[in-house]
């Protein structure tokens, strides 16, 4: 499958910030018009199974050493903070090649390990701010150290079933929804949001809102 990458300026990340932090999650829904099939959002040809439950599930697709899923972590945590207790809401990090499935399997590791709160973010700005990229086991179990954890039990998480298990769950979900850029939200098995690069990561939360409405309606 072809991995398309979202292009984003510095600029467009400030001002996706700027939107953010006003509580506009983006342009499209500022301007009040509707999200457009096609360009801002997919329809799924074929339905990806959610589990039962009755809520509606939403997925981050996201990447560690993406700049701009980085940009939309601040945006996203506050979307987060006013989710409605009709969705559940899951991060899924991609694996498109090697590199990413070594990032892929950080985040497990630290879901198993209960630490996605106090680490998630951590992450990224290892990446993004500290540039020290954790692109081994080794680097790995540096961050460990430096951050206060028992290595042992990061690696034993790391090289765990349990992991592997979700890393492929992960794969499958990613193809399932037909993921091709980065940060992208999966909604209720049927829809794929998608940022553009003009409007920033924050316009993917826009047409999220649109998609949730659209779900709750039947339609």
């Amino acid at each position: 499958m072809d991995r398309r990458r979202f292009s984003l300026n510095v600029a467009g990340v400030a001002g996706a910030l700027a939107l953010g932090g006003a509580g506009l999650p983006g342009r499209a829904r500022a301007q009040g018009a509707a999200p457009v099939e096609g360009h801002d959002f997919q329809a799924l040809a074929k339905p990806v199974a959610v589990p039962p439950g009755g809520t509606i599930e939403v997925i981050e697709f996201f990447w560690y050493a993406c700049p701009h899923c980085f940009a939309f972590e601040p945006l996203l945590e506050a979307w987060l903070a006013r989710l409605p207790v009709d969705v559940h809401f899951r991060r899924v990090p991609v694996g498109f090649d090697a590199r990413k499935k070594v990032h892929q399997r950080i985040f497990y590791t630290w879901e198993a390990l209960g630490l996605v709160d106090k680490m998630h973010y951590k992450t990224f700005t290892r990446f993004h701010v500290q540039k020290k990229p954790v692109d081994t086991l080794e680097d790995m179990l540096l961050f460990a150290r430096e951050s206060g954890l028992d290595p042992d039990k990061v690696s034993a998480a790391w090289r765990g079933f349990g992991t592997d298990v979700k890393c492929k769950d992960a794969d499958r979900l990613t193809d399932a929804y037909d993921i091709q850029f980065m940060p992208e939200m999966g909604i209720a098995g049927r829809f794929v949001a998608v940022a553009q690069p003009e409007q920033g990561p924050a316009s993917v939360l826009a047409s999220t809102d649109w998609l949730l409405d659209r779900v709750r309606h039947g339609r």
